[in-house]
């Protein structure tokens, strides 16, 4: 801890959401100086240590014998605690929570079998996803100015991840409110009237998927749900409440954080004009330019993990059963180990971010996300090689869901 701070002065993890203005109109205003002055802190708000320096979070996050599922932890841990609201007297874990929340051995059981189905289907996806986005672009061609986010960045990836799910298109438009919804499980901080969203939007995907599942069975079809009931009668040790769980956990994760992605990157590319200079001379860089602003702007905030045995994290030490809560962001513009870390850099030679987790438990819809931007990044250049901001000097609108960083619109012009 330096000279200058006290730990009373030091931010806690409710200055680390968009309730702190500081914090949304820039997060590293805030990170960096914690990151700098103190590289764990306990927050007694949040009942959690507060990880910030990239080896610190690296380690935690692919130390597979750290906890995930919340009801591991201390009574104190109260944000972590929060998450264990679904615990159901005599019910099994798997049935209540999915594998971003569960531990071994129902994480390995349950997340083998959905990632083996999954992963076969990215990767031989991607000309249906090029159909998707030039869908996209055909409905904004001919306008010389319109919103980003809700014409392009929004609809992209639920149209991607509803028809590897095998979603009908005609409902795309509920699982978009739905996924708004369910995802405010994820958001400690919740108003009634979001979490109300929440169980209505959660018994709607919880009907639908139970629904559809029992379809696939009797009548399959060339989708991610009838690969799944396959792999259940080919003796996957899955059930249907498994299933539903986790393949709704896919649709979420599949489509906002993959929107968030898109939008960053397009207006990161447009306030660098040099960087996208040299991704429209070489578009084959697509990779390194999405690991780029993965790295510099993320759509995640934090993780979490729970300490299974005693130990010390930077000299710190941590009990079995205390929570640490850590901040992928300021990971990721670690000095220590990205080089001009403040600097977006299409460039850079190696980009090991931590934007998607780590370990056991690394974002098992990571290939996905990386496919969609790469192709609607190029696209969309190719398709609008003068597309602008707007207005340069308006102030960016970031959506106000705690601990993920996104737009609510992005206005261009063509």
């Amino acid at each position: 801890m330096s000279e200058t701070k006290t730990e009373a002065e030091l931010p806690g993890i409710m200055q680390m959401t968009p309730f702190n203005a500081e914090f949304q109109r820039d997060p590293h205003s805030v990170l960096k100086p914690l990151r700098d002055a103190c590289p764990i802190t306990r927050d007694d708000a949040s009942g959690s240590f507060i990880v910030t320096r990239y080896a610190d979070v690296r380690a935690i996050a692919t130390d597979l014998e750290m906890w995930r599922d919340p009801i591991r932890a201390e009574e104190a841990a109260v944000m972590q605690r929060r998450f264990a609201d679904a615990v159901v007297e005599g019910v099994p874990r798997s049935e209540t929570t999915s594998i971003l929340m569960l531990d071994n051995p129902d994480h390995a059981r349950v997340r083998g079998p959905l990632a083996q189905a999954l992963y076969a289907r990215v990767a031989k996806f991607k000309p249906q996803v090029e159909a998707i986005v030039d869908e996209a672009l055909d409905r904004i061609e001919g306008q010389p100015t319109f919103d980003l986010m809700s014409t392009f960045c929004v609809p992209i990836p639920i149209d991607v991840i509803a028809q590897i799910l095998g979603v009908d298109h005609d409902r795309l438009v509920e699982f978009r409110d739905w996924s708004e919804g369910v995802i405010q499980g994820l958001n400690p901080f919740r108003t009634p009237e979001q979490t109300t969203h929440m169980e209505r939007s959660s018994e709607a995907l919880s009907a639908y998927f139970l629904q559809t599942i029992a379809a696939r069975r009797a009548d399959p079809r060339d989708d991610l749900i009838s690969d799944m009931t396959r792999l259940q009668a080919d003796g996957a040790p899955l059930s249907d409440e498994e299933l539903r769980i986790n393949l709704g956990a896919l649709l979420v994760g599949g489509n906002l954080t993959t929107t968030d992605l898109i939008g960053n990157g397009v207006r990161l590319l447009l306030l660098n004009p040099g960087e996208l200079a040299k991704f429209k001379a070489d578009p084959s860089i697509a990779s390194a330019v999405v690991e780029e602003i993965l790295r510099f702007e993320g759509p995640i905030d934090i993780t979490g993990r729970i300490a299974s045995h005693d130990m010390e994290v930077h000299g710190c030490p941590v009990k079995a059963t205390q929570s640490m809560t850590l901040l992928l962001r300021a990971a990721n513009r670690d000095p220590e180990v990205f080089p001009n870390a403040e600097r977006f850099d299409v460039s850079r030679k190696k980009s090991p971010h931590m934007s998607f987790g780590g370990g056991a438990h690394i974002c098992i819809g990571a290939p996905l996300a990386r496919l969609e931007a790469q192709v609607a990044l190029v696209r969309l250049f190719a398709r609008f090689p003068n597309l602008r901001l707007a207005d340069p000097d308006a102030e960016p609108q970031w959506r106000a869901l705690p601990f993920f960083r996104g737009l609510e619109r992005l206005d261009l012009a063509v």
